[in-house]
């Protein structure tokens, strides 16, 4: 792992998690499009087209590397972008709680890249002294449920009804006993 000015890079077996560059755009894209139905409009196509590649990019460019940020998935032997993995924003508790995320292209699932992109992000939130991570998933999403239990997620007993998109369920791993949380 390295920190330098352009943000963090995280490497496993398979994977290089890295910053996303203005040319991966499109795989951004890709991922808006393949989204189930059941996720809210706000985080799809609109009808409008919108985000576009164009959209995309200019994001990637305004976004400026920091600890948390969502990062591109590589697979070393290839060089191809199949998702991301990273810490974003807690919007529902401590700020220095940071909130797990990953999506990965359709033709990737099930060949173990998000659990260990996961694991990846997880073991450096720990080294970073983040005392626990949060995630949140959709009740009908189990595929995403099965990686953040195998990444030690463990649900909560809070959950955000929607009748509309399906339940959302808060999970949580504790990065620091109790002892030294403080």
């Amino acid at each position: 792992m390295t920190g330098a000015g352009d943000g963090i890079t995280l490497e496993t077996a398979r994977l290089l998690l890295r910053p996303w560059r203005v040319a991966e755009a499109a795989v951004q894209r890709e991922l808006w499009i393949e989204r189930d139905p059941r996720v809210p409009a706000h985080r799809r196509i609109g009808a409008d087209g919108r985000p576009t590649v164009a959209d995309l990019e200019d994001a990637i460019r305004a976004n400026r590397p920091s600890s948390l940020g969502l990062l591109a998935i590589e697979v070393k032997t290839t060089g191809v972008v199949v998702g991301y993995c990273g810490l974003i924003d807690n919007t529902y508790g401590a700020p220095e709680e940071p909130e797990i995320a990953f999506e990965l292209l359709r033709r990737f699932w099930r060949q173990g890249f998000a659990t260990e992109a996961s694991l990846a992000v997880v073991d450096w939130a720990k080294s970073s002294g983040y005392p626990r991570l949060w995630a949140t998933v959709r009740e009908w999403n189990t595929a995403s449920r099965r990686v953040l239990a195998k990444a030690g997620f463990t649900e909560t007993d809070r959950v955000e009804v929607d009748d509309v998109h399906g339940n959302s369920l808060f999970t949580t791993l504790r990065l620091i006993a109790d002892e030294q949380a403080g």
